[in-house]
């Protein structure tokens, strides 16, 4: 049976479908807004899987090229290995349905989502959680939702609801809201230095859209919906808990007294061989649900500690900012480099500086472009003393990398401004929480230290949250063991203006507006202090860039000359960067581009560039180079493709019987333009430039070797054009 409900989002109409396709998957829906579709499926295993202490959840999303009316480009022709877009999309989708499932459901649960058409106006991205959120609601797969997604944009001082792709390009915010309908779950997104009460008015805003398509869900549940499976629950059996906590309790809560994050581990896991060994006759094979309890027991106490007495695991007060040291400069050859350390998170970031050509072109469903700002991130084993194979970046590190991208974003000058192509590296040498938000205080310092003129500052900052029943703390800074034992990661970023990117994951069923109010308002105090800690390292843009980044220049030719820049198969232009080694790049609309890190070469490169625009001018001296040799004279270019006849009675005073005498091929040679003939025929002389000999005596226009030469010349010039003729 199919069934289908619809309701209007923002001008346009949303619709769930199931029952028509991938019915032998526990739950799948179609998901279509505008003309763009999705097929979200939800399957769970029938067994848990034994020994682990998480939710095995896997969510792919992938986009099928036919969905654009494209083929995949490549050898192969078919879809590979998942784009930065869809991993992100994939993340977006996993992040706010996670915390939904049973503590004590360990089964595997995957959710798949095809992307099958793409109208180029709505993002397919807000659609996974929707799609998976239905899938699961129908199906008989423990869930606690449904929740749904929408986009907010402000366009013109207006909040807009899932904004289009042309509309996203003048919103002033670009942010996701996934939640219940009492509650928000997930926030993630970018906006242009917005304050924080405009990003509340968002988040309810979009809240109130997410509460019409819950009921959507809760409607098509009512209809189709199967009841839930009974599972085999995972947790622990009481007598075991009870002979662990017996032994653990008092010693875990000493153990939460130590400030320091290895030492502190290291007392944990010798703890759990000690009760393992202790217990492996009455209880074997059990190391890792002990481990399991131990970590429930240092939890519990990590929280308590924060609730009844506000005292964290390093010992700061709830709203303490760990200490701060910022260098800049370490690196000699890098363009720009900058190390900031806060408590045991360090990032060292690279600004480096290209041309035109190194920016990155970016394919997906919604067309190509290219990317001329771009920030990576690395998170290698070493910062957190582990040994782990370095394989590509994972999910974690572009899904990192990409909110940290988007905090600085806002203050990058446009192309017209500043026409390089900028690439950051943040390379994580320690981390104990928040390694996004450290590299993006060491992005912008790194910005600055190369000199590159951004709009501002920019700092971020990591919230936590500690939440039982009606008792809440909010922490400031939070530590990698306070985001584990939390309720909330919140990053913010921004200016000493406003907020360019931020990031919300909830680990209850959600939050209330009243706690994101007051963790944005403690996440600007601490970003100012945060900043105010840069400014006294650097508080504005180098001067200059390094000597070691390429010199930019622009200039603007006439568009009809363009080809003759290029040349034949490219051939002047590869000329102009082989002589010179310079790179250059020209654009449609004329507009070249020249990058060199030996200035004298750029100039060099530009003057022949402009050469190829220059008119002759009768009377002008030009340097030029001899292209063929005649008998009666030679050819010499003198402009690029600008060439003219240097016949042999104007090589010098005297009587020259063989051109080869005076000049050979290849040569260059300083002449003068004595003529633009009504045709365009170029005259020049070399012998107009030099010294006349003592007694010279030009020929007179009534001598007869006067007009005898001029006759010559004439009838030379007549062959040779007949010749090419």
């Amino acid at each position: 049976m199919v069934v289908r409900k619809e309701v209007e989002l923002g001008d346009r109409k949303l619709v769930i479908e199931t029952g028509k396709m991938a019915k032998q998957a526990d739950g799948a829906v179609w998901v279509q807004y505008g003309e763009t579709v999705i097929l979200a499926t939800a399957v769970s295993s029938d067994q848990p899987v034994r020994g682990t202490d998480f939710m095995p959840l896997s969510v792919e999303y992938r986009e099928r090229a036919y969905a654009a009316g494209k083929i995949p480009g490549g050898f192969f022709k078919r879809e590979g290995r998942p784009s930065e877009k869809e991993i992100v999309s994939a993340r977006l989708t996993d992040r706010p349905i996670r915390p939904l499932f049973p503590e004590d459901y360990r089964n595997e649960v995957q959710i798949i989502v095809y992307v099958l058409s793409a109208d180029q106006e709505n993002d397919a991205d807000i659609l996974g959680p929707i799609g998976a959120s239905a899938a699961l609601s129908i199906s008989d797969i423990p869930f606690l939702g449904p929740i749904a997604s929408v986009r907010v944009g402000k366009v013109d001082g207006e909040f807009v609801i899932n904004p289009t792709f042309a509309q996203l390009e003048e919103s002033e915010l670009d942010v996701v809201i996934a939640g219940s309908a009492d509650s928000v779950a997930m926030v993630e997104g970018s906006s242009r230095e917005i304050s924080e009460e405009d990003m509340l008015q968002a988040i309810e805003f979009g809240h109130n859209e997410i509460k019409r398509i819950v009921q959507l869900q809760n409607d098509l549940v009512a209809e189709v919906g199967r009841p839930k499976r009974t599972y085999e629950s995972t947790s622990i059996p009481d007598d075991l808990q009870n002979e662990v906590r017996s032994r653990a309790d008092a010693r875990v809560e000493e153990m939460v007294q130590i400030a320091e994050k290895k030492e502190r581990r290291s007392a944990i896991k010798a703890l759990i061989q000690e009760i393992t060994e202790e217990l492996a006759e009455s209880f074997p094979d059990s190391e890792s649900m002990i481990t399991a309890i131990i970590g429930d027991i240092e939890k519990e106490k990590m929280r308590r500690n924060v609730l009844e007495n506000a005292k964290r695991l390093d010992g700061r007060a709830l709203t303490d900012v760990r200490p701060i040291t910022c260098e800049i400069g370490l690196l000699p050859r890098a363009h720009g480099s900058a190390l900031f350390t806060r408590g045991q998170t360090q990032s060292l970031a690279t600004s480096t500086l290209g041309t035109k050509i190194d920016e990155q072109k970016v394919e997906g469903l919604e067309g190509g472009s290219w990317k001329r700002y771009m920030l990576h991130y690395n998170f290698p084993p070493f910062s957190v003393g582990e040994v782990k194979p370095m394989r590509g970046p994972g999910r974690r590190e572009i899904g990192h990398g990409l909110l940290a991208e988007r905090a600085l974003k806002p203050v990058i000058p446009e192309d017209t401004e500043f026409p390089y192509t900028i690439r950051i590296v943040s390379d994580i040498l320690e981390s104990n929480g928040s390694s996004s938000m450290a590299t993006v205080c060491a992005g912008s310092l790194s910005l600055m230290d190369a000199g590159i003129p951004v709009k501002a500052p920019v700092a971020g900052i990591a919230m936590g949250l500690v939440k039982e029943d009606d008792r809440v703390a909010i922490l400031t800074d939070i530590l990698g063991d306070e985001d584990h034992m939390g309720d909330m990661d919140f990053k913010v970023a921004g200016t000493e203006t406003g907020i360019t990117a931020f990031q919300m994951d909830i680990k209850i069923k959600g939050i209330s507006s009243d706690i994101m109010r007051d963790a944005l308002r403690q996440a600007k105090d601490a970003r100012l202090h945060i900043l105010s800690i840069m400014n006294q390292t650097l508080d504005q843009p180098r001067s200059d860039i390094s000597k070691y980044a390429p010199r930019i220049m622009s200039l603007q030719v006439p568009v009809e000359i363009i080809g003759a820049i290029i040349g034949p198969g490219g051939k002047n232009i590869r000329e102009i960067i082989e002589k010179t080694g310079v790179t250059i790049d020209i654009a449609d609309d004329g507009k070249v581009t020249i990058a060199s890190t030996d200035e004298t070469a750029a100039n060099e490169a530009r003057k022949i560039v402009l050469s190829y625009a220059e008119v002759p001018e009768e009377g002008k001296v030009y340097r030029g180079k001899i292209k063929k040799i005649l008998n009666f004279g030679a050819i010499v270019e003198i402009l690029p493709g600008k060439e003219g006849l240097l016949h042999i009675s104007e090589l010098e005073y005297h009587r020259v019987n063989k051109v080869e005498d005076v000049l050979h091929l290849g040569d260059e040679v300083e002449v003068k333009l004595l003529k633009v003939e009504r045709d365009g025929k170029l005259d020049l002389s070399r012998k107009a430039l030099l010294e006349k000999p003592e007694g010279y005596v030009a020929p007179t226009s009534t001598s007869n070797y006067g007009s005898g030469v001029r006759q010559r010349r004439r009838n030379d010039v007549n062959r040779f054009d007949n010749k090419r003729r």
